[in-house]
């Protein structure tokens, strides 16, 4: 087809084929890993930990879905590719053959595919940047693009995968995917990044050298990444990250201890650093709530010298003003009564206070006759009575001025006493002058109370003036150093506090990952045992005619493991050996085939299709067939799309009887390439004459010369295919029917080999080709031949001619086995 023709709309397809695991594998890991988990006697911390890890309920990127296949890719202005080029696919298992010279463009469209998935292209890791950058082609203007058009399994539709430049720069790159009922999403957000490392489905030469020739640990990685675990290995580096975390954590608290009961220890006549290393030496663990709490400024209960600095700060002596205030009072008071006391007023007090006594004592005393002042008979009647109750209202308002100084006095002295309060706490240094001060409570002289008050207040302030004074000046000293120090202590007790907290998930991650590395260790030898029978059928699909026997592969080592490698150990004739020391150039790019190859057949790979670039260097006729046989094997399972220059394989396919649709990629001028889909060499002759002969006015050196060499060449196919697939169904040395295919410089020598597998036996084609195909096989035979002589051929009819000879071929290239 043309590089301008449009793709093709396929129908909806099945891919049964797919489904089935190929032979050695087992169910799908996620499905494998599931059912264990659920049956695990782990706890469910733990296996929720393992979910997560293993990516349950993760934010992800968008999956495609069912398993992927290639339906079309077009190419614009990429590598040896220019104006547009179309390459359509069949989105089912099989085989395709796409071929072409060197310098076509085939490997641009292979390459194409793996960039437009990737962004990038492994053939280029670690070339010079000067090659990397001459990735835009040189002809043509327009503006990259690779597009590729995804079948998707369970679509109705086609998703299209579309990848475009914004520069020069090959990195500055950006994919996009179109799905059917899902818009359109950058392909970042698409989840097959870990499936393209884990199940890589593009393979070119350079990858297959890189395979086998890489350092021990490098081939250990790539054939542990074949093995499809790396699902597992990314969930263990997961959870391996947590713990470290955790353990950085938990030892980073421990490791700062010392260092931090070191400075608490200088700070030992401070009660909070006491009360702090007390805290953290709690046995268990540290006291959490009251470090905090101390870290908070919380009142704590302490008896401590701390506490007494604080009651001395916080200790309220007595106001000297208000004392003053109240003795001065006091004082005024005892000048008062001083003043009544030698006035009438005075004299009138005591009188009424005597009558009120003599009057309270008849009251109590009422048969009383003799006055028990006098003696005097009857003097205390009932008249004296009333006359002394009135003399003593008479006298009381005399008395007044008397009495309210004495009133005065006595709250002035008990305004005094109010004053004397004892704290709930005293410091030492002010019990003595505290208690001189309480002593004053205890005076009830008011004239020594007002004398001993105020000097006794005054020498208690002043004392505890001085005593706060030192306090806050210690408090202080200590706060800073406190702080200092505080602002350490309550990192230390948040982490240390999280990391006690954590210990617990701690515990379930270690035993998750002890499970998962159990569980991985299993699959890995059951895959490497799956993997390893399916290298060596490869392997022995391949060798054909190889002296040499591959053993055993195996894995040396872990993923971890600073000593990992890859062994391979082969026999030649019996005899061990190292594989890459015996080993030719073709036998090791077979092997690396061997490696490869079940990769591709993962069962777990979303990807239905792989892309195998020039695989057939290197290797001899005998490999190639062997390489037919297996791409035959694996195209039963997973769409697959090799790319070659070597005719040899195609002809593989088709002397074994293989199906496979062929490619053929040409290059014109200003790099347009044109990808045309070619049935077989028979056909393609066959083709070729019968357009000749419909060609009008044919000249007749044509239909003389031209139209039977057309002819000879369909029936020198035919005849090579036929005596291909003799050798294959009868057997015999590759390297013996190469050699006589070479050989065969005639069509005589030709049509002997395929009908006798002996090129000798010419004598005998004719009558082997009456008997077989009738007496007009023979004409046709001659008139073919007669062509490629001066007189050439006479041919009366030209479409007749190109029918009977396709007839022939099509009888001549499927031999009887009996023959």
């Amino acid at each position: 087809m043309t590089g301008s023709q449009p793709p093709k709309q396929n129908a909806h397809y099945s891919t049964d084929p797919a489904r089935t695991p190929p032979p050695g594998q087992s169910a799908p890991l996620a499905d494998l890993v599931e059912a264990r988990l659920a049956d695990a006697e782990l706890s469910e911390p733990a296996k929720a930990l393992l979910k997560e890890a293993l990516g349950d309920g993760e934010t992800q990127g968008t999956s495609p879905g069912g398993r992927i296949y290639l339906d079309s890719v077009s190419v614009t202005g990429f590598r040896g590719i220019g104006p547009r080029t179309w390459l359509n696919l069949s989105p089912r298992p099989g085989v395709t053959l796409v071929v072409g010279r060197n310098g076509s463009g085939k490997s641009s469209i292979a390459e194409g595919i793996e960039t437009a998935f990737t962004g990038t292209n492994m053939r280029w890791q670690g070339q010079d940047a000067m090659r990397t950058s001459n990735w835009r082609n040189l002809h043509d203007g327009a503006k990259p693009e690779i597009e590729v058009k995804l079948a998707i399994e369970g679509d109705t539709g086609r998703s299209t995968l579309t990848r475009t430049w914004n520069g020069e720069d090959f990195g500055d790159t950006s994919g996009e995917l179109k799905r059917p009922g899902h818009g359109r999403i950058a392909l970042d957000q698409v989840d097959w990044k870990q499936a393209l490392t884990d199940y890589r489905p593009f393979l070119s030469y350079v990858d297959l050298g890189r395979m086998i020739s890489g350092k021990p640990s490098q081939m250990y990685d790539a054939i542990a990444t074949i093995l499809g675990l790396g699902h597992l290995s990314a969930a263990d580096g997961r959870l391996q990250r947590q713990e470290k975390e955790l353990n950085d954590a938990v030892k980073a608290a421990k490791e700062e201890v010392p260092e931090l009961k070191e400075a608490l220890y200088a700070l030992e006549d401070d009660d909070r650093a006491i009360q702090a290393l007390v805290a953290i030496d709690t046995t268990g663990c540290p006291d959490f709530e009251a470090l905090e709490a101390l870290v908070a400024g919380l009142p704590v209960a302490d008896d401590g010298l701390l506490a007494e600095l604080r009651a001395a700060v916080d200790l309220q002596g007595p106001d000297v003003e208000q004392v003053g205030e109240a003795v001065d009072r006091l004082r005024e008071a005892l000048a008062g009564v001083e003043d009544v006391r030698m006035t009438g007023a005075e004299d009138a007090l005591q009188r009424a206070d005597l009558l009120e006594r003599a009057l309270d004592h008849s009251n109590r005393h009422p048969d009383e006759e003799v006055c028990p002042v006098c003696g005097a008979d009857r003097v205390l009647d009932a008249a004296w009575a009333a006359s002394a109750s009135a003399q003593i209202s008479v006298l009381r308002q005399e008395a007044k001025a008397a009495e309210d100084a004495r009133t005065e006095l006595r709250s002035a002295t008990r305004a005094v006493h109010n004053l004397i309060q004892k704290p709930r706490r005293v410091p030492a240094a002010l019990t003595d002058p505290w208690d001189a001060w309480l002593a004053c409570q205890t005076i009830s002289d008011p004239s020594e109370l007002a004398s001993r008050a105020y000097e006794t207040a005054v020498t208690l302030a002043d004392a505890c003036a001085a005593v706060k004074e030192n306090a806050v000046r210690e408090l202080e000293k200590r706060d800073e150093r406190w702080r200092q120090l505080v602002t350490r202590l309550a990192s230390w007790v948040q982490s240390s506090r999280a990391a006690q907290e954590s210990k617990p998930r701690l515990t379930h991650i270690k035993k998750a990952r002890a499970w998962l590395k159990a569980l991985t260790s299993e699959l890995r030898e059951q895959r490497m045992e799956g993997f390893a029978g399916h290298s060596q059928r490869i392997w022995q699909r391949l060798r054909q005619e190889s002296n040499i026997d591959l053993k055993t592969v195996s894995l040396q080592g872990s993923e971890k493991a600073v000593v990992r490698k890859l062994v391979m150990d082969v026999s030649v004739d019996g005899e061990n050996a190292s594989a890459l020391s015996v080993m030719s150039q073709g036998e090791q790019h077979s092997l690396a085939l061997s490696l490869f190859l079940p990769r591709a057949a993962n069962v777990d790979s979303p990807f239905g299709f792989v892309v195998i670039d020039d695989p057939v260097q290197s290797m001899d006729p005998a490999k190639v067939n062997g390489l037919a046989q297996v791409l035959h094997e694996l195209g039963e399972h997973r769409q697959v799309v090799v790319f070659t220059h070597d005719t040899r394989l195609q002809r593989a396919f088709t002397s074994q009887e293989l199906p496979v649709a062929v490619f053929e990629v040409e290059r014109g001028e200003s790099s347009k390439v044109k990808v045309r889909s070619v049935t077989d060499p028979v056909r393609q002759a066959i083709d070729d004459a019968r357009a000749l002969a419909s060609t009008a006015d044919l000249p007749e050196a044509a239909r003389t010369h031209v139209l039977p060499s057309l002819c000879r060449i369909a029936l020198e196919n035919a005849f090579i295919e036929a005596a291909w697939i003799r050798h294959h169904r009868f057997g015999g040395p590759e390297h013996v029917l190469q050699a006589a295919v070479t050989h065969a410089d005639k069509l005589m020598k030709v049509a002997a080999l395929a009908l006798f597998g002996d090129i000798e036996r010419t004598d005998e084609v004719y009558r082997e080709l009456r008997d077989r195909c009738g007496p007009r096989a023979v004409d046709l035979l001659k008139q073919c031949q007669s062509g490629a002589h001066a007189t050439g051929a006479r041919i009366t009819d030209p479409h007749r001619f190109v029918d009977e000879i396709q007839d022939l071929a099509q009888k001549v290239r499927k031999p009887e086995a009996t023959k």
